[in-house]
């Protein structure tokens, strides 16, 4: 599994019952997951202490409730990147801490490069690896169907500064805007995807991400040639294991570019237990 531990602004400080106790800087949340089916003693005594927690609903969704001083929004820093966080509808802050291993692999291959660089974020969401890359040297296109997502997006990266780089910020559906950029002839030289498990697209098009992925993953490669550096794959699917999409990667772009394929769970380390929690996978192919 690889993680980080190089967080300081965010800690996993215990998980048991169903839920993280978690730091994002100066405030104490109790969140939910649904992998933490142990039943530990909670003796942390943030426990007792958050500012706020989120109960999920019998019915689907949930909400959160208050306890203490909880502000509206707050900056979260990592190394040299700031984000602005705040508790969101369906337990989100905005932000996914265990990503931050894949920020600094990919800002590594982008300073290896010794070149200019152009990098497609798919799926992109509020832009942690946007401003990663950005940071890097990078230049981005960063898509996401959600224009307040990417609004949020453009926030962290001036609060990074790094807004005034080369990135261009486009609301729509990703798909679709792949399949204009192959038409167009355009090239990247990293793809970066994090698609969602379950979506529904503008046109009432619905999204399930075993279905859908490895068909996006043949149209991605049409924006790779020769020089391309790489391509990332996350997925928060339960049943997509990291060997079903490091296979996908091997099937798919080593045959025509070569390189290597790794595909790993990504984690977070848990403060009060020395282990590390499963949060993610993520496949990688490099050149």
């Amino acid at each position: 599994m690889r993680y980080t531990k190089d967080w300081e602004d965010y800690a996993l400080l215990d998980c048991s019952g169903g839920e993280r106790l978690e730091r994002w800087g100066e405030t104490i949340l109790i969140r939910p997951d649904p992998q933490v089916i142990w039943n530990t003693p909670k003796r942390h005594p943030l426990w007792k202490k958050a500012n706020a927690t989120y109960h999920r609903s019998k019915t689907g969704g949930g909400q959160w409730e208050i306890h203490h001083d909880l502000p509206p929004a707050w900056p979260i820093r990592y190394k040299d990147l700031t984000f602005n966080v705040k508790t969101m509808g369906f337990k989100h802050t905005g932000l996914f801490p265990e990503q931050a291993v894949n920020w600094d692999f990919t800002r590594n291959v982008i300073q290896a490069a010794d070149r200019p660089v152009r990098v497609l974020n798919l799926f992109a969401y509020t832009g942690g690896a946007t401003i990663a890359c950005l940071k890097a040297g990078a230049e981005v296109v960063h898509v996401d169907a959600s224009k307040g997502m990417v609004q949020w997006a453009k926030e962290n990266a001036k609060a990074s500064g790094v807004d005034t780089m080369p990135v261009r910020w486009i609301v729509d559906d990703c798909i679709k805007f792949v399949q204009r950029e192959i038409r167009r002839g355009r090239r990247y030289d990293i793809i970066i995807m994090d698609p969602p498990s379950y979506g529904r697209g503008p046109g009432g098009e619905v999204w399930k991400l075993e279905d859908e992925v490895y068909r996006f993953i043949e149209l991605c490669k049409g924006l790779l040639d020769r020089d391309s550096l790489m391509m990332l794959v996350n997925s928060y699917t339960t049943g997509l294991s990291p060997s079903v999409m490091g296979y996908m990667l091997s099937a798919i772009v080593q045959p025509t570019f070569g390189g290597k394929v790794q595909a790993s769970e990504i984690g977070l380390p848990v403060a009060g237990s020395g282990l590390v929690l499963p949060c993610g996978a993520s496949a990688i192919w490099t050149k």
